[in-house]
């Protein structure tokens, strides 16, 4: 008789095959699945075939429901997948370029290009797929470099500025204990400006941006809209039938009872209301005014939410090169052993503003140095940026998204003038 030890007990190989068995269903239903448009009742996919024929039917069928731009793809016997791509050198190579065909059909009305265009060919902007299943339902953004890269306080004339470089969003308890630590040493002084430099911060987890966004926040914000993630219809109205094949896991990777059952990502709340995250003060830093960001190309994702979470209460000015461009998100669907990330839902922020799909454009352009020595006022961004901040440096008035430039005891009042210079894991949550 087999004994097992503690790492591998029998409840948790059971929970393992329970898993599998679920992915397996996913798998092979997929071919029988229907439509949740207009024409619910019709047999989208042929009922045979081979595994490469069912991935090929199954990244289609899945992008027909939770793709963001959905409503643009066609139906199933005019896509043909398999006739598509039957041709295609290998079988991770046809899934891809039905990939980026599939991302290709939406065109962004202000550039008459594909929202999803990329500089490299065949390969989409934000959606992707890859060898291997995902464990669970959140992905975050790339984390290559460390999270602080430099910190201290200028003083500049009369003026007192916080500068904070950040390299990354890693997983916010590991790194929560420091971020707390710098911005209640910055406190002391109480700043009027900070000085958010971002120029190599591609992204990471979500909840650590939202909370470095908390950080720098007064207490008056608290309970205001930060940002929100808006779904397409298809999922918003529950219609997104297909999931019930992918299992919800928790932030551990476990299952997840739902009435009775194991939970699904067809379970998931997916409407506005219920993925809007508001402001909830940390630290003791409550004097931030006037926010200047360094930003370049590799500003992307988590980074460009803090950014536009932030720039409909404070006078936010971004200094460097425009940042990557992507106001979007998504979660993991797996499919036979392929984990596939589809563009999923739009970022929003407290104006409803998502528009930076070909990136931030700086207020003040500046040529990234290739070795910055970061907090060196005399490194050319740095320099720039207090320069601006003094008055040395002129640039195009714009309408302040700022709401706190008079202080009092009253409720904040938005402007209602939108900038217009202006994950990511996903945390999605059941319905109850």
């Amino acid at each position: 008789m087999k004994t097992y030890n503690n790492r591998h007990t029998l409840s948790g190989i059971l929970m393992k095959l329970v898993i599998y068995l679920i992915m397996v269903s996913a798998y092979s239903s997929c071919k029988k699945e229907r439509q949740s448009d207009n024409n619910e009742d019709e047999i989208v996919s042929p009922t045979t075939g081979t595994r490469t024929q069912f991935t090929l039917d199954s990244v289609f069928l899945y992008a027909k429901q939770i793709y963001l731009w959905n409503d643009v793809l066609p139906d199933y016997s005019t896509f043909r997948p398999r006739e598509r791509y039957a041709n295609s050198q290998s079988e991770i190579s046809a899934f891809r370029n039905e990939l980026f065909d599939i991302s290709q059909f939406k065109v962004n009305q202000a550039t008459g290009k594909p929202f999803e265009i990329s500089n490299y060919s065949n390969v989409p902007k934000y959606s992707y797929l890859q060898l291997g299943r995902n464990g669970s339902s959140a992905r975050a953004g790339i984390v290559n470099d460390a999270a602080i890269l430099a910190n201290r306080i200028i003083r500049s004339e009369d003026k007192v500025i916080a500068y904070i470089a950040l390299g990354s969003f890693p997983q916010l308890n590991n790194i929560k204990s420091k971020l707390d630590q710098i911005f209640d040493e910055a406190a002391i002084d109480k700043p009027k400006y900070l000085i958010l430099d971002l120029r190599s911060n591609g992204g990471g987890y979500v909840e650590t941006a939202e909370y470095v966004a908390n950080l720098i926040a007064p207490s008056l914000l608290n309970r205001r809209t930060m940002f929100s993630e808006e779904f397409n219809p298809t999922l918003q109205n529950g219609k997104a039938t297909i999931l019930r094949h992918q299992p919800y896991l928790d932030e551990k990777g476990k299952t997840v009872m739902y009435n009775g059952r194991m939970a699904t990502l067809a379970d998931v709340d997916y409407t506005e209301v219920g993925n809007t995250y508001k402001f909830n003060k940390k630290g003791s830093l409550e004097s931030i005014q006037d926010i200047y960001v360094v930003v370049s190309g590799r500003t992307a994702s988590a980074s460009e939410l803090l950014i536009s979470c932030l720039k409909p209460y404070f006078n936010v000015k971004l200094i460097g090169e425009k940042t990557y461009g992507k106001p979007v998100g998504f979660f993991a669907v797996n499919i036979d052993q392929y984990s596939v990330y589809l563009s999923s839902f739009l970022i929003k922020n407290a104006r409803s503003w998502s528009d930076y799909f070909n990136g931030m454009k700086p207020n003040l352009s500046i040529i990234m140095p290739s070795n910055p020595i970061l907090g060196d006022p005399e490194e050319p961004c740095l320099k720039a940026t207090l320069a601006l901040i003094d008055g040395k440096i002129q640039i195009q008035p714009e309408k302040s998204g700022s709401i706190l430039k008079q202080r009092s005891n009253a409720a904040p009042i938005l402007v209602n003038s939108m900038d217009s210079i202006g994950m990511i894991e996903n945390r999605l949550k059941l319905r109850y």
